[in-house]
């Protein structure tokens, strides 16, 4: 900096607030400073700066699995926020493993980030305790966590496939299965009891072989699918529980398309499904919204609310597109 000021014939503290975007510098003086920093090739010392105001400006961003494209458009929105606010955005992805989630956490505090935004693989997060005491802002998103209170944003999984079963019940059918993700998963035990609400407000029985909930390996699924369209009470609609399930689902109901067709809702948007004939009709989720509201309450954290913890809980919505308008045979 001392060079830099040299060259430019200004103070220190000039090129401190060019570099760091501060006001007080007329526009000659500042291009001054930025043809000398070019000449010069200075670069901000952040691990000074970090010292000095013992913040990194930088959030770490815990996903499930990073090759899900429902997360793409949630760490996009985180990083866009990340971004307003000059920080830089760290993820890494737990592959829904608790130990890994843990590993991956710490490892971002030792980092001294300054906040995380988690979507968690485990049930107990107390081992994060020492870490948000020390001040490290921590939102949870998509799922919330286990045995502490901290800000938490989720989607309406339980009302949005209530509301995706009701499409179902309204189009005439009374036999639907249900095909969700590990039951102690949040968001699959969620979905799953918006599904037994709407059968038991319909007044519905709901049998037993019509509920499969587990792996979402496809032949997995496909073999739960498969019990269900063939048992002794075939089920004449599905309602898959996220976006893998109902890509699988797809995919059978095609290679059985001379059987009699079976309506078909999904939980989650997917890429091309308005493409498919009949498109998919889907519950949908807003994942940048998700992303979005998780780091914007992350940045209040980080501005100085100290308020109690926040649980927002945003709404999901029907997109009719056909496949969930085949009447029952």
């Amino acid at each position: 900096m001392k060079d830099v000021a040299a060259r430019a014939g200004v103070g220190l503290k000039t090129v401190s607030r060019v570099v760091n975007g501060e006001a007080g510098v007329t526009p000659d003086t500042e291009q001054r400073v930025r043809e000398a920093i070019l000449a010069l090739g200075f670069r901000r010392n952040d691990s000074a700066r970090i010292l000095r105001k013992g913040r990194t400006s930088s959030i770490g961003l815990v996903l499930e699995d990073l090759a899900d494209p429902f997360y793409a458009p949630l760490s996009r929105a985180v990083e866009e926020v990340a971004r307003a606010h000059g920080t830089l955005l760290i993820n890494g992805s737990s592959a829904e493993e608790p130990a890994r989630e843990q590993e991956l956490v710490l490892a971002f505090c030792a980092r001294r980030v300054d906040g995380l935004v988690i979507i968690p693989a485990s049930d107990d997060h107390r081992y994060l305790e020492p870490e948000i005491a020390a001040g490290i802002a921590t939102v949870f998103v998509d799922r919330p966590a286990g045995r502490i209170d901290v800000d938490t944003v989720l989607s309406d999984s339980h009302g949005g496939a209530r509301d995706g079963v009701a499409h179902l019940i309204a189009q005439g059918h009374r036999r639907i299965g249900f095909v969700g993700d590990h039951p102690q998963i949040h968001t699959a035990a969620e979905r799953l009891r918006g599904y037994r609400t709407a059968m038991t407000e319909a007044s519905l029985p709901v049998h037993g072989s019509w509920v499969s909930m587990g792996s979402t390996d496809p032949e997995r699924v496909r073999t739960a699918i498969g019990a269900m369209l063939d048992g002794p009470e075939p089920v004449t609609a599905l309602f898959a529980g996220n976006n893998r399930v109902t890509v699988t689902a797809v995919r059978m109901l095609r290679e059985r398309a001379r059987s009699a067709p079976v309506a078909l809702v999904g939980f989650d948007d997917f890429e091309l499904a308005d493409l498919l004939s009949p498109g998919i009709t889907v519950v949908a989720q807003d994942p940048a919204e998700l992303g979005r509201t998780a780091a914007e309450t992350l940045f209040r954290r980080l501005e100085g609310v100290h308020d109690a913890p926040k649980r927002v809980e945003l709404p999901t919505r029907l997109i009719v597109r056909g496949s969930g308008e085949v009447p029952p045979a």
